[in-house]
Formats: structure tokens, sequence, C-alpha cells
């Protein structure tokens, strides 16, 4: 058996030197064939030199690195791309997911699960706010989105080599891994862990990010946005001609007629900011569309390390292989 990492990094100097103290006793402890995938998702600090120093003391770690960041879901799109093993775990570098649940998770693939899955129970690095933020984050996921979705679980999981070449076939331009897997339906355990701080630097999912996956997340495995659109209409198109009726009852009934542009502004205003809202949201999915149907590449790698070539059977990515004996590059499209 070979066990594939893949740890996508970005901006993770302080916490790297961290990452190979922890990992590198537990892999060696494991009865397997194991090779380090990292990712370097544009790193402005010194994360790629440290693991290319690393790479070339041990040829076990192999190095992708992007030409720009990318994103989260692409880096861990490319590790999975480029990993070899039977079984791959993706893991983050800030020793949040430790490593020392790895041993356990392969039992459970050994005993023929598709998906290992570690899931939180306790956060007690994350502050109140960020831990109900997270809280309402599945909430909306398993409600929205797909129920199969389990709380609490992020892209810390083990995936067969099955179930890895499954999602390789997804190749969405806006991506959310965990409702992928979800998706797929795949046999799969739950391993309960307790999240520790971060070893070093600071997180990579802001509130702001946040949220910006969870509409990726929407968008991307659900049409209830464009739904709720017919439903906001109806709405205020019921309140519109409840409103009609009220001023032909005030006028015929009770001789009393409703005068002013107070109420002719608000009306108009209302339904101008029911229907902006309705076309904004139409526009983002048709933008979604758009960027889909232009089939750029999801990630562009420009340096590798320990890694000859790209895999032959991925589409839309670009693997640029530098050429060792002149000042050149060639492109290879994956």
């Amino acid at each position: 058996m070979k066990l594939s990492l893949v740890i996508p990094v970005l901006n993770e100097a302080e916490a790297l030197p961290l990452l190979f103290q922890a990992v590198f006793p537990v892999i060696d402890s494991l009865d397997c064939d194991c090779e380090l995938l990292f990712v370097n998702d544009g790193s402005t600090d010194d994360s790629l030199d440290i693991l290319a120093r690393a790479a070339e003391a041990d040829p076990r770690i192999k190095v992708l690195s992007f030409s720009r960041n990318f994103g989260h879901q692409a880096a861990i799109t490319a590790g999975i791309d480029f990993s070899t093993g039977d079984a791959v775990v993706v893991m983050d570098a800030d020793l949040q997911d430790p490593p020392r649940l790895i041993p356990e998770m392969v039992r459970l693939y050994r005993e023929g699960y598709d998906v290992v899955s570690p899931q939180r129970i306790a956060r007690p690095g994350d502050k109140w706010l960020k831990r109900q933020a997270i809280t309402l984050f599945y909430l909306l996921m398993r409600k929205l989105v797909d129920k199969r979705i389990p709380p609490e679980v992020g892209d810390f999981r083990l995936l067969s080599r099955n179930a890895a070449n499954a999602i390789r076939r997804f190749r969405e331009q806006h991506r959310y891994m965990r409702g992928m897997i979800a998706w797929l339906g795949l046999r799969e355990v739950m391993l309960p862990f307790e999240r520790q701080a971060r070893a070093g630097g600071e997180t990579k999912y802001p509130f702001s990010k946040l949220l910006r996956l969870s509409w990726t997340a929407i968008c991307s495995f659900s049409a209830l946005p464009l739904r709720l659109t017919m439903w906001l209409g109806l709405a205020t198109s019921s309140f519109g001609v409840g409103y009609l009726c009220w001023a032909i009852y005030m006028d015929l009934v009770r001789n009393r007629a409703i005068w002013g542009w107070t109420s002719v502004v608000s009306l108009q205003c209302l339904f101008f900011g029911v229907t902006l809202v309705c076309v904004s949201l139409i526009g983002d999915y048709i933008a979604r569309i758009y960027e889909e149907a232009k089939q750029r590449p999801l990630y562009v790698v420009n340096q590798a390390v320990n890694i000859d070539e790209a895999p032959q059977d991925t589409g839309r990515a670009i693997f640029l292989a530098p050429r060792r004996a002149e000042n050149t590059i060639h492109a290879n499209r994956i």
C-alpha cells in the first residue's frame, strides 16, 4: 500500500518546520510507503524555499508551486491530481489537522471505507464568534446544499483511490470539495477529534472568505436561490395587490383617498429593490455559467520538485515544467 499526503500551503513558513516534526514520526511508523505532496498556493513568504530544501533532502517530499494564488480548493484539486497513492489524506499545514490521526484513518480505510472524515467535537483554539459562524455555516450547508454533508467536517479526510479518481472527474471552476465528496455517496465513516489552535501564522479562512465559500457551495449544489426569487416576486406582487385593494377600500368605503407621493415612492423603491436583487442573483448564476463555458484551467503549476511529469488523464490544468539546461519554460497542457 502507498499513502499520499496532500498538503496545501499558503504563507505557512512558521508552521512548516513544526509540521515536519509532527508528521515524519507518524508516517515512519506506518507499514506502507508514503509521499508528501505539498501544493504552494502562491505563497509570498519563505514557504516555497523551505519546501524545496526539504524535498531535496527527502525524495518522499514532492512540491507543486502555483504561478499565483488559485485558492485552497484548487490546491487540494492539484494535490489529488498528482497523487499516486492507494489512499490520499488531505490535510492543512497549520497542524489544526493532527497528523496523529493518520494511522487510525489508514486502519479504517483498510476496513473498507472509501472516505474517512475526522469530525471536530471541540474547537478550543477558535474564538466564540467564529465557532458560532462555523456552526451556522454547516447548518446552512445541510439545509440548503446537501443534507449528506456532515457537520463539523472540513477538508481533512482520507480518500480511497476510487474516491480520489472520482473527485478528479469534477472539473468545475467554482469548487466545494466537501459537497463533491458528499455528492458521491461513497461509504464514509466519522472519526471524532478535538481541533487544536494553529501552530503558527494566521488563519487563511476569515469570516469573509467563509461567506464566499458558503455562496459557492450553495450556487454549485443548489438552485434554491433561484426558486426563492420566484417566491420573493410572488410575495412582493401580493403585497402590491393588497396595498391596491386597501387603497380602493379606503377611497370607496371610508371616503378617505390615499394622497401624496410617500406611498408611491416607497412602493416603487420596494419593488425596484426586489427586482434588482433578483436580477443580480440570476446574473451571478449566469456569470458562473460563462466562466465554466470558457473552460479555463483550474490552476497553473510553474515549479515542481521531485515530480517529473504531469498526469496524462486530467483536464483543465496547466503544468509548466522548467528545463534544467536552459533558462526557459515549456508548457504542457494536462
